[in-house]
């Protein structure tokens, strides 16, 4: 993480708000968590407790990365929530521009993933060592030089959709790890968490909270 953090001082954009759970879009470059050090403490978990001081963490999303998040607002829904996405009960879409033509229009990448030691927080395939991941693509439209694709994590390892592009040999565009000469130059990672469903913690009813992609 580079010490020039800067994140946007974007208001809460709440997306659904009841006793058990509250369901936020969080903006690109603002961190799901605390970093190490005082420079890094601003971040959506933070800004949530300051409204509402009982909000519990469920999961994250990278600080590049945009998009849909859901906190528990009691331990009781904290733990029903986690759970889902521990089981990979809870079905997300992203919505993602990705360097290059993509072909085929649909597919799947099963590839493992294991971190990059020497270059962390980087993660890369490795066969030998790493966890299953796999991730559903589905092209939506495209032009000579990119693609506009959703992609349906079935697991939900560190970086994975953005190693699985670049793996598929299509970068996620604006990434500052993984895309290179023109395919990194963009004002952000092109990375949007579009929709979640899961089940509510009380009535056990699938809900779907959905915020489309601002690019």
């Amino acid at each position: 993480m580079n010490d020039d953090y800067a994140p946007p001082d974007d208001p809460l954009d709440v997306l659904h708000e009841d006793a058990e759970m509250l369901v936020v879009s969080k903006p690109a470059g603002l961190l799901s968590v605390p970093g190490k050090g005082p420079h890094l403490a601003d971040c959506l978990i933070a800004r949530v407790q300051a409204v509402w001081p009982q909000a519990l963490l469920v999961h994250r999303l990278d600080r590049d990365t945009s998009g849909v998040m859901v906190f528990g607002v009691t331990p009781h829904a904290q733990r029903f929530l986690s759970k889902q996405f521990e089981l990979r009960a809870a079905k997300k879409t992203y919505f993602a521009r990705v360097w290059g033509r993509f072909t085929p229009k649909v597919g799947r990448v099963d590839l493992p993933l294991i971190v990059d030691w020497p270059n962390r927080p980087r993660q890369h395939v490795d066969h030998e060592n790493g966890k299953a991941a796999v991730t559903d693509w589905r092209v939506v439209r495209d032009t000579a030089t990119e693609s506009r694709v959703r992609l349906m994590p079935k697991t939900g390892r560190s970086h994975q959709l953005r190693v699985h592009m670049l793996a598929m040999g299509h970068p996620i565009l604006g990434d500052p790890f993984y895309a290179t000469g023109a395919a990194r130059d963009f004002d952000r990672l092109m990375l949007h968490s579009e929709e979640l469903k899961i089940k509510h913690p009380d009535s056990g009813r699938m809900m779907k909270f959905r915020k489309s992609a601002p690019f």
